[in-house]
Formats: C-alpha cells, sequence, structure tokens
C-alpha cells in the first residue's frame, strides 16, 4: 500500500502519467499515509504481547522512534538527493519504508520465552540500553538540525551526517544479538548439566481403574427447544447481555465490551481534548510564530525540533510510567495521563497570551505532551481491556486523535484565525483563509488568543474527564496487574517446554519417560 500510493503520487508530479483527478489523488494519498497502521500494529502489538510486563517501556521506545522518523527521513533524502526536489522526497517516501518492512518482516512475531526466566528480568537491561541509545540518537539528530541551519552542507557532508545517524539506528541491532547470544549459551549450559531421569522398578502392583459411567448422549432438543433453531430474540438477548456484562479489568473484552465500556469512552474523549489540542499546535506553529513576530529562521527550527520533543515525551511517558506503576506507591497510569494534560495546558497559554520570547518553550511542551499521551493511552488500553483483541483496540482509540484535531483545529482554529485575519483586512477572507499570502496573513497575539483559550479549557475538561478512569480502577491499580502473566508463566512451566534447544532437550526427556512407563505399565499387564 505504501509503496503503490506514494508511487502514484510521485509518478504523477513526474508527469509520467496523466494528471489524476483530486479524488484519485486523494485516494493515492491515503492508501500511502494508512499503509503504516498495519506495520505499526503488528510491530507494536507483537511486542508489547512479548514482553507483557515491561509494556510501557516498549511502547515508549517504539513510539519514541516513531516520533523521530520523520527527522530521519529528512537526513536520509538529503544525503540521498541533496534536497531542494519535493518529488525526490515522495519517491523516497514510497520505497524505503516498504523495503524496511519487506527486510525485516520475519523478525515481527510472538516468540517464546523460557518459562524459568522472568520475563521483565530477561529484558530489562537491554530495554535500558535501548533506551540509552535512543536517547544519544536524538540528540545527534538534534545537533545536526541545529548545525545545518547554521552552515552550508555539501552532498558529503550531508552523507557523512547520515552515515552517522544509520550506525546508531542499527546499534539495537547488535545489542539484540549479542543477548539472544548470551541466553543461548546459558540455556545450553543449563541443558548439559541436567542429568538423565531414571525409572527404579520397587515392585509390582495392581491398579484397577474404574471404568467411568457412560452419560447418554444429548439430544438436541435439550439445546433447542422443540428440536428447531434458536430464537431471534434469545440470541440478541444472549449478545446483550454478554455485551453489557463485562469481565474484569486485565481480562480479555470482547471488542463490543470495550465499545460499550464506559472508560473507553473516557480514554476518547480525554485523547480527542488532550492531543487534539496539542496536535492543533503543532499544525499551526508555523502560523504562530509568523502571526507573533518571531523571524523565520526561528520558526523553522521550532517546527523542526518538534520531532525531538515528541520523542522525547514518548520516551520518558513509557519509561516513567512503567517505573512508577511498579514501584511501592502503585502510581497509576490513567493518573499520569491526567498529569500530562494538565502540562500540556501552559503550553497553550503561552501561545494564547503571546508571552515574549515564549514559543520556544511552548514548543517543547506541546511536542513533549503530544507525545507522552500515546504509550500512556496504549498501555491503559492493554492493561484494562487485555490482550486478545488489543490490535482492534489499540486502534480504536487512536481514533480520538483525529476526531479532536478537526474540531479544534479546523472548527476552532481555522475559522478563528479567518475571522481575525478578515477584520484585520477590512473583512475580506480572500487570502487570509491559512495565511498563504504573507500580505494577507493575520498579525498580532489576536490571531490565536480565543482558539488556545478554548482550547485550553477543552484540555481542562479532558483531564478532569480523565480523573473519572483514575477513579473507577484505583482498586485495580492497587494491586498487582502483572501478576495474572507470572501466574500463566507458573503454570505453563510443566505442561509447556522452553523455546530453544532447552525446549528440545525437555521434550527428549519427557518423550524419555514417557516410554519407560509404557514399557512398565506393560510388564505389569503381562504379569497379571
Amino acid at each position: 500500500m505504501n509503496l503503490a500510493g506514494y508511487l502514484m503520487v510521485y509518478l504523477s508530479l513526474a508527469g509520467s502519467v496523466a494528471r489524476p483527478p483530486v479524488w484519485l489523488m486523494c485516494a493515492y494519498i491515503c492508501a500511502g499515509a494508512n499503509s503504516q497502521a498495519f506495520a505499526g500494529t503488528g510491530a507494536l502489538v507483537t511486542c508489547v504481547r512479548n514482553f507483557p510486563e515491561g509494556r510501557g517501556a516498549v511502547l515508549g521506545l517504539l513510539k519514541g522512534y516513531v516520533g523521530l522518523s520523520s527527522a530521519i527521513l529528512a537526513q536520509v533524502y538529503l544525503a540521498l538527493y541533496g534536497g531542494g526536489d519535493a518529488r525526490s522526497l515522495v519517491l523516497l517516501i514510497a520505497w524505503l519504508p516498504a523495503a524496511v518492512s519487506v527486510v525485516f518482516l520475519g523478525t515481527v512475531r510472538v516468540v517464546p520465552t523460557d518459562r524459568k526466566r522472568p520475563r521483565q528480568s530477561a529484558g530489562g537491561d537491554v530495554f535500558l540500553c535501548l533506551l540509552y541509545i535512543s536517547v544519544a540518537l536524538a540528540a545527534y539528530i538534534l545537533v545536526m538540525i541545529v548545525v545545518q541551519r547554521e552552515a552550508s552542507f555539501s552532498r558529503a557532508a550531508y552523507a557523512a551526517s547520515a552515515a552517522g545517524l544509520l550506525v546508531l539506528l542499527f546499534l539495537p541491532l547488535a545489542v539484540v544479538v549479542r543477548h539472544e547470544h548470551r541466553i543461548k549459551t546459558e540455556l545450553d549450559e543449563e541443558s548439559l548439566r541436567e542429568a538423565p531421569v531414571a525409572v527404579t522398578v520397587v515392585g509390582k502392583t495392581a491398579v484397577v481403574v474404574p471404568k467411568a459411567p457412560q452419560q447418554p448422549p444429548a439430544s438436541a432438543e435439550s439445546d433447542t427447544p422443540h428440536g428447531g433453531p434458536p430464537a431471534a430474540s434469545s440470541c440478541l438477548g444472549s449478545f446483550l447481555r454478554h455485551t453489557f456484562n463485562p469481565p474484569a479489568y486485565g481480562e480479555d473484552y470482547t471488542i463490543p465490551q470495550a465499545l460499550v465500556s464506559v472508560d473507553m469512552l473516557v480514554l476518547f474523549l480525554a485523547i480527542a481534548c488532550g492531543a487534539g489540542g496539542t496536535l492543533t499546535a503543532i499544525d499551526n506553529m508555523g502560523q504562530i510564530g509568523q502571526s507573533l513576530g518571531y523571524p523565520p529562521k526561528s520558526v523553522d527550527a521550532f517546527v523542526s525540533l518538534i520531532s525531538v520533543w515528541n520523542y522525547a515525551g514518548r520516551v520518558a511517558a513509557g519509561y516513567a510510567s512503567e517505573a512508577l506503576l511498579q514501584s511501592r506507591h502503585r502510581f497509576p497510569r490513567p493518573l499520569a495521563l491526567t498529569l500530562v494534560l494538565l502540562a500540556s495546558c501552559a503550553g497553550h497559554l503561552l501561545i494564547a497570551f503571546g508571552v515574549p520570547r515564549a514559543l520556544y518553550a511552548a514548543s517543547v511542551l506541546t511536542g513533549f505532551c503530544y507525545g507522552a499521551q500515546w504509550p500512556l493511552l496504549y498501555a491503559v488500553i492493554s492493561e484494562l481491556f487485555g490482550l486478545r483483541r488489543y490490535p482492534t483496540l489499540y486502534n480504536l482509540g487512536a481514533i480520538a486523535s483525529p476526531v479532536g484535531a478537526y474540531v479544534l483545529n479546523v472548527r476552532v482554529a481555522g475559522r478563528l484565525y479567518d475571522a481575525e485575519a478578515a477584520r484585520q483586512h477590512g473583512g475580506s477572507l480572500l487570502g487570509a483563509a491559512g495565511g498563504g499570502d504573507d500580505g494577507m496573513a493575520c498579525v498580532g497575539v489576536e490571531c490565536f488568543r480565543r482558539s488556545f483559550l478554548i482550547i485550553t479549557a477543552a484540555t481542562v475538561g479532558g483531564a478532569l474527564v480523565s480523573l473519572v478512569l483514575v477513579w473507577r480502577t484505583r482498586d485495580f491499580y492497587r494491586g498487582d496487574i502483572y501478576a495474572k502473566f507470572r501466574d500463566d508463566a507458573a503454570a505453563g512451566e510443566g505442561s509447556s517446554p522452553a523455546s530453544g534447544s532447552d525446549g528440545l532437550m525437555a521434550r527428549w526427556r519427557t518423550n524419555s519417560r514417557t516410554k519407560q512407563v509404557a514399557e512398565i505399565e506393560s510388564t505389569w499387564v503381562n504379569d497379571l
């Protein structure tokens, strides 16, 4: 989808195909833009299932790299094509993500783990190493953005900077390979130290197994009244009773149960207000800087660095919320979401009142809080509604952001900006919409004041709504929410063999014991 969608956009821009109508171009862009949802869902959900007891760190790390992806693609584009050609950028977006997905397709799978090893202890150190590498990558990108705006880079300099970026980007692969090799070595040593099990027959004892009485087969009439198909009303009633009688928190919800849940509605409203407001600020950061009189170079820097602050928010929220949740105080993750929403209000107020030289701080707060909401949202959904239908519920939760952005960005900020621009230019909206013409753009604090006061009020409302979720889940988060996974691991230790060489040895010992017991039982039967 990514390759087909963006490749058609590139061919249209290059003139290789006939100019498509607007609806067809929108279809191309829709296919390309939405293709990454499939790759992202597959990778993220699989990692959460592999590391359920460290899902906060996993979500923060993966979503952090997503936050850096635009800056990474920009650096690769400058190294390969030198910049200055939008068609080349579209071509890069078409083939590079598709190639990466094909190359690493085999690594995205649920990996069985050794039941004798706690999942978190097996991966905790690696998560910290990956965190340090990602921080180094973000710092490197930050430095490169600043340096490239201050100095003139040649094609060779862009290539050298991209080479350093790729080294940091692929360094986590070396860490994972090293850790997997260490685990394999330890499992091989453990399997060699275990001695084979010897079975000794002490005496012969006849064992009489009573024959269980056979139950008469259930007739079809007992299941279906009068031998006919079940009534539609009974099926509908059973469905409604099942839908509106959800299981306890942490168990696997069905999709209808999650959709009609009060908790999902609360999450949807909170994210629609929070992410919708911060996304409005990010989308309009260029116009905000222009209206407040900032130099174009400074505005470009603000916009470029938002991806770095977005990454910082995602990683910090993921790792910090996981550490606080597993601490002695059991700090609930929904309360962390409430605090993030309240913190984003500070950035909105800085924009609304046009505080001098505060747009940089506002961009940092906005990018950080926007990124911090996502790992918290996805972690809360997985914790409350279970992992069985997590791929669907994960994407349902993400719908809140575009809904909130449409209301707050298009219906509120866009209209109020156009009205103020029209007032400044004699009541005409021609050229004022979007500020496309510098001569007709809106200038002054009033351009976005009312918009961001409304956004601040909506975000505060979202924070208050999220407190409902904090109250409803207080008992759940006071307990050990990961006990279920440890209990499942303990229950499966005796029945499920471990993976790798340890699993092969376990299966060999099980088969050997089964053959020995069968021979003993055969001897007893012959003697009797």
